[in-house]
C-alpha cells in the first residue's frame, strides 16, 4: 500500500520525529496544538503527506467546502502532512506529523509514517496525546509517559503509564516503531474531563515542557504560558460561583495531591466518575467559549 505522497526530500540534522492527531488521542486538542505550535514556531515547511484518499472514510472526516463571498474557493481534505523544521538551538532538526487519525489501514499507515522517519534519517520519534482525567485545573498537569528505554521515564521524572484498555493510532503508531526497534517515547498529558473542551493551553504547556526536556531544545513558551495562566484565571472564576463545583475540584486536588505523596498517577475519565455538577460544567465551559468569541 502506497499512500505517501513526497514533494521533496530534506536534509536534516539528526532528526527526532514528532507526532500528533486529532481525534481519540487529543483530548481538548492539546496534543495536535503542541506540533502545530512546533510548525508555527519553527516555520516548519511540508515535504510530504499521506493519500487521503488511502486511509480516510469521508463519511465519518468529510471534506470542508471553502467559501469566500459565497464563491467555492476549492475543499479542504482531512490529511496527514509531514513537516521538517531546522533547528538552531541544539542538536536535532524536527520532522514532524500532524493530521487528523485515520479510519482506515492503520497498519499501512505507520508503515508510511516508518518510511518518513526512515527516508530522513530520524534517530527518535515522540509521539503526543492528551486524555481525559480525573484532575484538577489548579495543580501541574503529571505528563505520563512509556519509553522504549526504561532510562528515558527516569530521566524525564515521568509517571509510567499502566493504562490498559481501547488506544488510537498514537499507541499504534508507538508499537509499530518498537517493533522497528526505532527509539520511541510516547507522552500524555491529562486534561480535566470538568473542562474537556478545547482549548487546554496548560495540556499543551506541559507536552511540550516535556519534549524540551528530552529533545534538548530551546524553545521560547512564554506566550503559551501566559495563555495557560489566563485560561487558569477564567476556569478558577467560573470555579469559585458555584459551591459544588468549587468542592469537586477540592475533592480532586486533595486526591491528587495525595496520590502525588504515593507516587501514583492521574486514572483516566470514566463516564462514572462524573460529578452530580456536570451541567454546571457544561455552563462553565460555555463560560469559555463566549470569552474567546466563539459562536
Amino acid at each position: 500500500m502506497d499512500g505517501l505522497i513526497w514533494d521533496h526530500h530534506p536534509r536534516l540534522r539528526h532528526p527526532i520525529l514528532v507526532a500528533a492527531f486529532e481525534g481519540w488521542n487529543d483530548a481538548a486538542d492539546a496534543a495536535s496544538t503542541a506540533a502545530k505550535w512546533l510548525i508555527a514556531t519553527l516555520g516548519a515547511r511540508r515535504f510530504a503527506r499521506l493519500d487521503p484518499e488511502t486511509y480516510f472514510d469521508f463519511q465519518s472526516n468529510r471534506p470542508q467546502v471553502e467559501l469566500v463571498d459565497g464563491v467555492t474557493r476549492g475543499i479542504a481534505w482531512p490529511s496527514t502532512d509531514c513537516y521538517a523544521a531546522s533547528v538552531q538551538s541544539g542538536e536535532h532538526d524536527l520532522v514532524i506529523v500532524v493530521g487528523v487519525e485515520p479510519n482506515l489501514h492503520w497498519r499501512g499507515f505507520c508503515d508510511d509514517v516508518r518510511s518518513v522517519a526512515a527516508e530522513t534519517g530520524c534517530e527518535l520519534v515522540v509521539t503526543l496525546g492528551a486524555l481525559l482525567a480525573d484532575v484538577p485545573h489548579t495543580r501541574p498537569l503529571p505528563v505520563t509517559g512509556a519509553a522504549t528505554d526504561p532510562e528515558v521515564i527516569k530521566r524525564l521524572g515521568l509517571a509510567r503509564s499502566r493504562y490498559e484498555g481501547p488506544t488510537g493510532i498514537v499507541g499504534v503508531l508507538h508499537e509499530a516503531f518498537r517493533d522497528a526497534a526505532v527509539p520511541s517515547v510516547s507522552l500524555w498529558a491529562p486534561v480535566p474531563h470538568y473542562v474537556a473542551a478545547p482549548p487546554n493551553p496548560l495540556a499543551t504547556v506541559g507536552l511540550l515542557d516535556r519534549f524540551v526536556t528530552l529533545s534538548g531544545i530551546e524553545l521560547d513558551r512564554s506566550e503559551l504560558m501566559a495563555a495557560a495562566a489566563a485560561w487558569r484565571e477564567q476556569v478558577d472564576e467560573v470555579v469559585a460561583g458555584d459551591d459544588d463545583v468549587a468542592n469537586y475540584v477540592r475533592q480532586l486536588e486533595e486526591a491528587i495531591d495525595a496520590g502525588a505523596l504515593a507516587g501514583e498517577e492521574p486514572s483516566p475519565f470514566r463516564e462514572t466518575d462524573l460529578p452530580t455538577g456536570d451541567a454546571l460544567a457544561a455552563e462553565l465551559e460555555r463560560f469559555l467559549r463566549d470569552e474567546r468569541g466563539d459562536v
